[in-house]
């Protein structure tokens, strides 16, 4: 037998499309009941009980009773994380299997990865804090300056809380899956997308991961991230 990470056992779980489909769904960081999996898979109740099970043993799922109901997310962030580097990965190969439709300049545009923003916005708001000097992104590693904390703080944000609060990084890079480029993940990249719908800027989509921006929230958030124009 071979030693060290089983990786075949990961792609197995993954590989099957009902269970790539909810792992999808769940994307939307959303606490989502086995009914509204097995919609999104388009499979039967009691199949996608039998998927989430695996799901759950394999670490990839968690759930959480509320009275009569159970509710399951995705365990971690670094779910979330494998999750969008495959649709990265596939997308990059040319593996789609979806068609275009309304929702797709949507996704493509500003999406929600798990607690985050991703897509367009998601890139431009990471490529503005580097640019600023707010973020060094040296060595692939993003690291919040002193600089960016006091960006942050004029924005409401106490970083100096958000290190205390848990273990997780504060600032992580994310692969976006739409824009083959990273956008910020972490603590940050969660306070920041909180911050955001909090002020009305943005609004989740009830049918899609799509984050939704008003006018005036768009204008605020170009405003809040600018980018220099290249020459």
């Amino acid at each position: 037998m071979k030693e060290g990470p089983d990786i075949a056992q990961i792609g197995a779980l993954i590989g099957d499309p009902a269970r790539a489909n909810m792992l999808t769904a769940l994307m939307s960081g959303q606490a989502l009941t086995a009914t509204e999996l097995a919609g999104a898979a388009g499979i039967t109740l009691q199949t996608a009980s039998s998927h989430l099970a695996k799901l759950e043993a394999g670490g990839f799922v968690a759930q959480r009773k509320q009275g009569r109901h159970r509710y399951f997310t995705l365990a971690d962030a670094g779910v979330g994380r494998l999750i969008e580097s495959l649709m990265g990965f596939a997308a990059d190969r040319g593996h789609l299997r979806h068609r275009a439709g309304p929702k797709e300049p949507a996704l493509r545009k500003a999406r929600i990865c798990y607690d985050h923003l991703a897509g367009d916005f998601g890139v431009r708001m990471l490529d503005s804090l580097v640019a600023g000097g707010a973020i060094d992104a040296a060595d692939d590693r993003l690291v919040l300056t002193a600089a960016g904390e006091e960006r942050l703080a004029a924005f409401g944000i106490d970083a100096g809380q958000l290190k205390r609060s848990s273990r997780r990084p504060l600032c992580r890079s994310c692969l976006d899956w739409s824009e083959r480029r990273a956008h910020l993940a972490g603590k940050l990249g969660k306070a920041l997308l909180d911050g955001f719908i909090e002020r009305g800027w943005a609004r989740r989509s009830a049918e899609s991961r799509a984050i939704a921006f008003s006018q005036q929230g768009e204008r605020q958030f170009l405003a809040l991230f600018p980018l220099a124009e290249a020459a």
